[in-house]
């Protein structure tokens, strides 16, 4: 099959497409065609050698975490999916012809969503989901400000909110604001303290928003503690990482069929311009950069 093979570290053109061996299927797992895999910012991190203190990548890999396509074949012991099924899944290794993948983690594509856009949805909008239920615990009537609401966590944060009964601000840039009456939020502009702030930005922006959390709120961020979080000692700083999820995953997935929740797509790439797709995505673009084989 052809990959995308990294064997050393650094920048773009560090994205190999070359042939690799097929994927070996174990028990509980599925061998899944994939139809797209969706760029993320960690996989540039990683890419570019910048995890290893907390994720240690071994040489040569390939890359990737979101996937959707058809299961192809089934390994011992499964029974949750089966071969014809359209699935997507936050997985490792996407960046393929095909990938295996614990079918646990494996969501059904609802009917009338798109198989090659469903491969946006895995990584961020369980992220947005879990920032708001587990993470910050957001419950009906608080007030939550979602930073970086215009970006794919952001926007799943904000449906994720409103669906627990929240008033929800979204929190975006002023270039953004003509576009970000589509997020469904309540609000634009955070006048009084909150009760949550949301946070996926990084830096003095992040450090400025936990100052509009009122005493005994919640500052849960997937971006770390800001660095003055210690000047805040009332508020509870939630630094959060997400983990996979199918049924969270699903849930979510069936809100973008619905039509409720939508997530930006800048593009679509053959899997063979990874390296554009990622130059693109380091410079910080619209919406998601999907990858094609």
């Amino acid at each position: 099959m052809k990959a995308i093979v990294i064997r050393q570290f650094g920048g773009p053109e560090a994205l190999e497409y070359a042939d690799a061996p097929e994927p070996e299927v174990g028990d509980g797992e599925a061998l899944v065609r994939v139809a797209a895999a969706s760029i993320n910012p960690i996989d540039i991190m990683e890419r570019a050698g910048l995890t290893k203190d907390f994720n240690p990548i071994k040489l040569p890999y390939v890359p990737g975490w979101d996937l959707s396509g058809t299961v192809v074949r089934v390994g011992p012991g499964v029974d949750r999916v089966s071969v014809g099924d359209r699935v997507l899944a936050w997985a490792s290794d996407t960046y393929a012809e095909l990938c295996a993948v614990e079918a646990d983690l494996l969501a059904r594509v609802p009917d009338g969503l798109d198989l090659v856009v469903a491969s946006a949805l895995p990584l961020v909008t369980t992220t947005g989901a879990e920032l708001i239920a587990v993470a910050a615990g957001v419950k009906a009537g608080q007030t939550v400000l979602v930073s970086g609401a215009f970006g794919g966590v952001g926007r799943s944060a904000v449906f994720a909110a409103k669906e627990r009964g929240a008033n929800v601000i979204a929190g975006v840039l002023k270039k953004q604001l003509p576009a970000a009456a589509s997020l469904g939020a309540d609000e634009m502009k955070a006048l009084a303290p909150v009760d949550v702030v949301a946070n996926a930005v990084r830096g003095q922006t992040a450090e400025q928003l936990i100052g509009k959390v009122k005493g005994g709120g919640v500052f849960a961020s997937v971006t770390g503690a800001p660095a003055n979080a210690k000047d805040y000692p009332s508020v509870k700083v939630v630094p959060f990482v997400s983990r996979q999820d199918a049924a969270t995953l699903g849930r979510m997935a069936e809100a973008v069929a619905a039509g409720k929740l939508a997530i930006a797509i800048d593009r679509k790439l053959p899997l063979n311009n990874a390296a554009e797709g990622h130059a693109l995505v380091g410079q910080g673009g619209t919406g998601k950069v999907l990858l094609v084989p």
